[in-house]
């Protein structure tokens, strides 16, 4: 244990890695009247032993009542060998799964029926359109012949032919003279086909030169 002392009055703790050889100016100093180290309040805890050190063991410091183990921090070349030497770990590739050969199967065929609806949709519009185009709306057809109703060739009659709500008509204009036009009504379509297509026809059935 190393100790020192300033004056006879005020004995100073010195440290324990001081030179116990080692001489101070203010050993022999009589007229220095201030204390060293400087008192401490009564609040405070001092600590007047040194460490301990036995060998194979950390130093041990006692105070008061209490024990207190120095350990010394590992050094950076421990902590650096323990980290070069955990290796990161590797995650091995999952095996790939193959799907059944069903659904490729069942795949082929929703498209094959996609393919048809989108295909059939195609060619209805594009014939709604055509016969929007050539007949209108409503469905109206008109021709000119020669039935031997007042007509001749240079004066056919004049038929129309309308679907109108369902409703199939026939307008005859005889001669070509819409004050002698008569309208017939020819059938009436049942079901949506209020966009049925309606055309004439004439045949001469029994030879005697009059069409129906």
């Amino acid at each position: 244990m190393n100790q020192r002392q300033t004056s006879k009055k005020h004995p100073v703790i010195a440290r324990a890695s001081a030179d116990p050889q080692a001489s101070y100016p203010w050993e022999d100093d009589d007229d220095y009247d201030d204390r060293w180290p400087p008192p401490v309040g009564n609040s405070a805890i001092r600590y007047q032993g040194y460490p301990v050190i036995t060998a194979g063991n950390p130093p041990v410091v006692y105070g008061g009542n209490r024990k207190y183990t120095l350990h010394k921090a590992p050094p950076v070349t421990q902590q650096q060998s323990r980290q070069t030497t955990q290796q990161p770990q590797v995650q091995q590739p999952r095996p790939k799964r193959h799907a059944h050969p069903l659904l490729y199967l069942g795949l082929g065929m929703l498209g094959m029926l996609a393919l048809w609806t989108i295909g059939t949709m195609v060619v209805n519009w594009w014939s709604l359109t055509q016969d929007d185009i050539h007949y209108g709306r409503p469905r109206t057809f008109q021709t000119d012949m020669v039935v031997g109703h007042s007509d001749s060739v240079d004066h056919p009659s004049h038929f129309i032919a309308i679907n109108y709500n369902h409703h199939v008509q026939v307008i005859e204009f005889p001669g070509g003279d819409s004050r002698k036009a008569k309208i017939y009504l020819v059938s009436t379509l049942i079901g949506a086909q209020d966009l049925a297509v309606v055309t004439l026809s004439f045949k001469d059935v029994n030879g005697d030169g009059s069409w129906t």
